[in-house]
């Protein structure tokens, strides 16, 4: 592999994100208006597979994997949802369920503390919640350069509507009249 090199500009301005500086959205995904899963997103490196269009990660180069923050009220997380590659999230603080629902429909959570990691395997039906009694943040990485978009269940993006967001033909967020 041939070494390179990078401006102390450079590195600060295209590959270090500084916490006090990023930027949320509180609509990063089509459930985010409906209640009980709202939650704000933070992206860091990459665009990972969020739909709101406009939450523009600080650092581009997400070559294999994109790096995120959740945070979330108590109680508060994602609907189930699939993705075409593995998803890892790491309690940062709190305790957060993370939970998924085999083919047969059976559901299952795995409840996770400060450092705890979990990878969600491909395909496979998943959601989280913040099963603190305070906000509480979570680290989430989603595989891959392009990991696609989230794969919701059609009862979600229906319900989604009923609360005024939808997605576009590109699988982009967009607010909708009620």
């Amino acid at each position: 592999m041939d070494r390179t090199s990078i401006s102390p500009d450079d590195m600060e301005n295209t590959r270090v994100a500084r916490y006090s500086e990023l930027k949320s959205s509180a609509k990063a995904f089509v459930d985010a208006l409906i209640p009980g899963y709202e939650r704000d997103i933070y992206n860091i490196i990459g665009r990972g597979v969020v739909e709101d269009k406009e939450l523009e990660p600080p650092i581009l180069d997400n070559r294999d994997f994109n790096v995120g923050f959740i945070k979330a009220e108590p109680g508060k997380g994602a609907s189930p949802h699939i993705h075409e590659t593995n998803e890892v999230f790491m309690p940062l603080t709190g305790k957060w369920g993370i939970y998924w629902i085999n083919e047969d429909g059976q559901r299952h959570e795995a409840i996770l503390g400060p450092y705890d990691t979990v990878s969600v395997p491909v395909g496979l039906s998943r959601g989280f919640r913040n099963a603190s009694d305070e906000t509480a943040m979570m680290l989430a990485i989603v595989g891959g350069t392009d990991p696609g978009k989230v794969h919701w269940p059609q009862e979600t993006i229906d319900e989604a509507r009923e609360h005024g967001i939808g997605l576009d033909e590109n699988q982009d967020l967009v607010l909708l009249d009620k």
